[in-house]
Order: C-alpha cells, then sequence, then structure tokens
C-alpha cells in the first residue's frame, strides 16, 4: 500500500455541510470539544452562511471557511487535497455523496459522513474501495447512530466472549426521538429505490473477497419474536447497522470462525410492534408512488429538525447478548438524542480520532470497529456515552 504524505496540508478536519442542520450541531461540538492546535474548517456552498456560522462559535476566529460545492467536482476535489480527514454531512449520499468519495480516495484524504444508505454504501465499495487501498484513504460511512452504537456495541461484546469458537449476537433498540428533514429525505430516497438497492449488494457481492475458513452471517429477521432476554418485543429493523457488522466481522478474525448476528428494535407491547411493522410496510409501499413521496417529503424541509427542548427529552439504549464457548455476555450501549445531539457528537468523535489517535494501519472502505476500535469507544465513554458490560456465566 502506497500512502499519500498527508502532513503538509493546511488542514486536519474539514466539515462539509456545516451549515444543515447535523452538520450545525457537529461544527458547534468541534468549536467546544477539540484540541488546541487542531486545524480545522467548515465547508459548503454558501460561503455567507458559513461565515455566520463561524461568528457563532466558540473561539470561531480560529476556524476557516472554505468555499465548495457537491455539484462540482473540482471545488470538491481542491477541498480532499487540503484536509487530512473530510466528514460531509450533504445527503441523500447516493445523490451527493460520490464525488466526494472519489475525491478523497484519490487524494489519500481520511472520508466520514453518517449515510444510512446501503445502496450508497455498497456502490462506493465497489467504484473506489481499490483506488482508495493504493493511495492510503480510509472511507468510513455510517458515523453517527447509524451505525457506530451497532458496530462498537458488538465489537466491544465480542472482545468480552471466547476467541476461536462460534459467536452469536443479538441486538435490540429502543429509542425516543425526533428526526430532521434531512433524515426524511435519505430515508424516503432508500425506501423508494429497493431494486437499485439490490442491485447494488449483488454487485458488492461478486467485488468482495472470500473467507477462506470463516463465516459470518446476518439471517434475515421476517416477524415479530418474544425475546425474554430483554423482556421486549422483537421486530425486523430493515436499517444499515447488520451490515456495518458483518463487515467488522469480515474484516476482524476476533469474531471468531463462525459469526452470526440478528438485529431488532426492541417494542414492550405487542400491539405497538405489529403496528411499527405495518407502519414500514404502508410507507415502503407509498413512497414508490412519486406524489405520494413528494407529500411526505413536504412535510419537514431539509435543515429543520427537532427543538433542543424535544432533544433533551430523547435517548436512546442499544443492547447487545452475545453467546459462545459456554458464556453469555450483555452489553449495553446508552446516551441522549440519538438523531442529532449524540450523532454530532458521534461524528466529530469519529473524525478527531482519524487525525488525532494511533489507529491500525487501515485503508479503503472500513468500519468505526475496523478503523478506530478501542480509541473510538474510550472516546464516546469519556464524552458522555456509555458502554456497560455484563457476564451471565
Amino acid at each position: 500500500m502506497s500512502r499519500m504524505n498527508k502532513a503538509e496540508r493546511p488542514y486536519d478536519i474539514v466539515l462539509f455541510g456545516a451549515t444543515g442542520f447535523v452538520g450545525t450541531l457537529t461544527a458547534r461540538y468541534l468549536a467546544e470539544h477539540a484540541p488546541e492546535g487542531l486545524r480545522w474548517a467548515v465547508a459548503g456552498r454558501n460561503e455567507r452562511r458559513l461565515k455566520e456560522l463561524r461568528e457563532e462559535l466558540p473561539g470561531g476566529a480560529d476556524v476557516a471557511v472554505l468555499r465548495a460545492d457537491a455539484t462540482d467536482p473540482a471545488s470538491v476535489r481542491e477541498l480532499a487535497r487540503r484536509t487530512r480527514v473530510l466528514a460531509t454531512t450533504v445527503g441523500p449520499y447516493v445523490a451527493h455523496g460520490e464525488e466526494l468519495v472519489a475525491a478523497c480516495a484519490d487524494s489519500g484524504t481520511d472520508y466520514l459522513d453518517l449515510t444510512g444508505e446501503p445502496e450508497f454504501v455498497d456502490l462506493m465499495y465497489v467504484r473506489h474501495d481499490a483506488r482508495a487501498r493504493e493511495t492510503g484513504a480510509r472511507l468510513v460511512h455510517a458515523c453517527g447512530f447509524d451505525s457506530v452504537p451497532h458496530d462498537l456495541g458488538v465489537y466491544v461484546t465480542v472482545r468480552q466472549l471466547p476467541e476461536g469458537v462460534p459467536l452469536a449476537v443479538d441486538g435490540f433498540v429502543r429509542a425516543h426521538a425526533g428526526f430532521s428533514g434531512g433524515t426524511l429525505a435519505s430515508a424516503l430516497n432508500q425506501f423508494a429505490r429497493p431494486l437499485r438497492m439490490r442491485a447494488a449488494a449483488r454487485e458488492r457481492a461478486r467485488h468482495e473477497p472470500r473467507l477462506p475458513g470463516r463465516r459470518v452471517s446476518v439471517p434475515p429477521v421476517c416477524a415479530p419474536r418474544f425475546a425474554p432476554e430483554v423482556g421486549a418485543w422483537a421486530l425486523p429493523l430493515p436499517t444499515l447497522d447488520p451490515q456495518i457488522v458483518l463487515r467488522s466481522a469480515r474484516a476482524l478474525e476476533r469474531y471468531g470462525p463462525d459469526f452470526r448476528y440478528r438485529h431488532y428494535a426492541a417494542v414492550r407491547h405487542l400491539p405497538v410492534a405489529l403496528g411499527g411493522v405495518a407502519a414500514v410496510t404502508t410507507l415502503t409501499a407509498a413512497v414508490q408512488l412519486p406524489p405520494a413521496r413528494r407529500w411526505l417529503s413536504g412535510r419537514i424541509s431539509p435543515g429543520q429538525g427537532p427543538s433542543p427542548e424535544r432533544r433533551a427529552k430523547s435517548w436512546f439504549s442499544v443492547r447487545f447478548v452475545g453467546e459462545g464457548g459456554g458464556r453469555r455476555v450483555r452489553t449495553e450501549v446508552a446516551g441522549g438524542d440519538p438523531g442529532y445531539d449524540e450523532t454530532a457528537k458521534m461524528f466529530a468523535e469519529s473524525a478527531l480520532s482519524l487525525a488525532l489517535d494511533d489507529l491500525p494501519d487501515t485503508a479503503g472502505q472500513v468500519t468505526t470497529a475496523v478503523a478506530m476500535g478501542d480509541a473510538l469507544v474510550e472516546r464516546l465513554r469519556a464524552a458522555g456515552i456509555a458502554f456497560r458490560t455484563t457476564t451471565d456465566r
């Protein structure tokens, strides 16, 4: 692997899309928590709004403002060449993200995003993983609530289980939170593209190397079941998270010779669980029709999101039950508002970890567990996100 020299670049971190809802929260977190001497900048297409944001940030005078547009490849490539880490909040990523991934892969620049879009992640692997491995770029998708708590929660659980034996982990997600216009736009875009999503997954499967002597799997979850281990009904949760866990398991031998992961939403009452399944089914059908999709998109505009008061009342808890070699381990990852306050925290700490921490030598499309692992777990613990582990036997 030939790594490009990034030591002389003017910035350690550039935050692209800094004036969006989550981008603004991330910029504020970086301004309040970045160590002294960090060279960072906010970037986007509206220079006036970026300068207004800078004026609102603590110590904002030290933050640079850079103009770039996701639809202008030249400006994006210049942005990638000027920083060691490029973190982007601009979605839907399948529509606006590839130029940044390509620029980072070519420039040897570490890339982070907040995508929850499986199609985008698979296409970026097929098109840009090989180039990123050549230049030393780390392409790290899903660095927010999708999928940091799930990826690192399984990672922490696995490390408490015996080595060299088959392992099985189940994850159960509970959350109380609102959502923003950008999140809604990404979700509707994803639900409206099932055929393209499956085609991208098949294309990725043709390119991924096989695992000799090892097996990792995410069995399909088809119907609700009562899960006594968490005292709740477990229902299918069609998110990117299990795919990210699967890729960590493929890359890290510590997950054992035969690893299985299942991913659920945990709901206390059966009628609520059944209603949730029906709602997702109805939404998936509705967004196939352009008029319905436009109506849903108009409910909340991109850039809007929950109020500080609503976010203060929001929370998440993801519980993992892992078994193998005669041992059972339980892990809980928990925190406050998952979609925005804690996502901004996870995203900013991921960028800081890539820029500053002593990390494993990786490149190409990698997960948070593979790229940052223990270093990011410790950062998030120090930032107030709980990682609690107990052993049953």
